[in-house]
């Protein structure tokens, strides 16, 4: 994972829906159980917006935009199942999005604009990282034993997380979907 350099009176942050429980803890667990040293430092989710740096006084402003993102954008059901490998260009296995996809890259888009405007090195594809560089085997067991990973939930709210000095991932401000 690519994490950028932030200096003083900067904030690293993500943008990403939550997986909620139980699942969040049985993602969590077996990210654990395949040997991923991130496990307990990366709350499982779905990214919208990868680690940025951005100028602590602009947060409010950044705030606001994630306000509107969300007053825009209704409440949609997402269903993960089985699993996805992103090898061989990346060494990450995941769980896959089978339903809420549209969803998920109109909410990506939305985000990814005005104060949050970026390129992105990859084209979008909504997952939950469940093994990130870890050995062949490692991700080969990953990748069967999520096979059968099967949770459906409601999405009402997007997250803003922050990365502290000490490499948790943790989440900061909740922005609930309203859009009709």
């Amino acid at each position: 994972m690519h994490i950028p350099e932030r200096g003083p009176a900067q904030a690293r942050i993500g943008i990403s829906i939550a997986v909620p429980e139980p699942w969040a803890t049985v993602l969590q667990e077996a990210r654990e159980d395949f040997g991923d040293p991130r496990a307990a430092t990366i709350p499982p989710h779905i990214t919208l917006i990868g680690p940025t740096v951005v100028d602590e006084a602009i947060m409010p402003v950044v705030w606001k935009h994630l306000e509107k993102v969300a007053s825009e954008t209704p409440v949609f059901r997402l269903h993960l199942r089985g699993s996805g490998t992103f090898r061989p260009v990346s060494p990450v296995v995941f769980v896959n999005v089978v339903e809420g996809i549209a969803e998920c890259e109109q909410l990506e888009l939305a985000t990814r604009s005005g104060i949050l405007a970026q390129d992105v090195r990859f084209n979008y594809h909504p997952h939950v990282t469940v093994a990130h560089e870890l050995s062949d085997d490692a991700l080969d067991r990953a990748f069967t034993q999520m096979a059968g990973f099967d949770a459906a939930f409601d999405v009402t709210a997007l997250w803003q997380y922050e990365h502290g000095d000490d490499g948790v991932w943790r989440p900061q401000r909740r922005f609930p979907l309203r859009g009709a």
